[in-house]
């Protein structure tokens, strides 16, 4: 039997939320607004949310450098990477709280990959995994649209 990759996080969503396992205790945020966060409530791994458009590649960003924005801590590879995200942090906060965007489309939140990215018309998209990223890029405008209604459904 084969079951397609987004089925898979659609099911494993179902089940995790079934069982009643402590989504919090694995990273996970269930507040309206929220933003995928570790332990140490840090966004999206502790990368660098503006490199991604300034540097065109993903980078590990440190507390030196940490702004807190929508209840969660961004780190940043600079002073002046943290700054400029102060200054427009919707500008350059991935969509969808940084939440896996396939998932999304299943109205699952799953932590990304921060390695697994994409940049559409100015928004930057993280995805689960690699593999995500591509099914991803090859309708970019269906399923940013299809994430942004479970996203608002989620959010009512």
């Amino acid at each position: 039997m084969f079951i397609s990759k987004r089925n898979f996080f659609f099911l494993a969503a179902m089940t995790y939320l079934s069982l009643g396992l402590d989504w919090q205790a694995h990273g996970g945020n269930r507040q309206a607004g929220d933003v995928s966060t570790d332990r140490e409530n840090v966004a999206i791994g502790g990368y660098d949310t503006v490199a991604y458009f300034t540097d065109g590649k993903p980078t590990q960003g440190s507390s030196d450098h940490e702004f807190v924005w929508n209840g969660a801590r961004w780190w940043f590879a600079s002073g002046a990477h943290r700054d400029m995200f102060a200054s427009q942090p919707e500008s350059y906060a991935p969509r969808f709280g940084g939440y896996c965007v396939m998932a999304m489309i299943d109205g699952a939140r799953f932590r990304p990959d921060p390695e697994a990215w994409a940049i559409v018309d100015g928004r930057l998209y993280l995805s689960g995994d690699r593999e995500g990223i591509i099914a991803f890029q090859q309708d970019t405008s269906g399923n940013i649209r299809q994430a942004d209604e479970r996203w608002e459904a989620l959010h009512k």
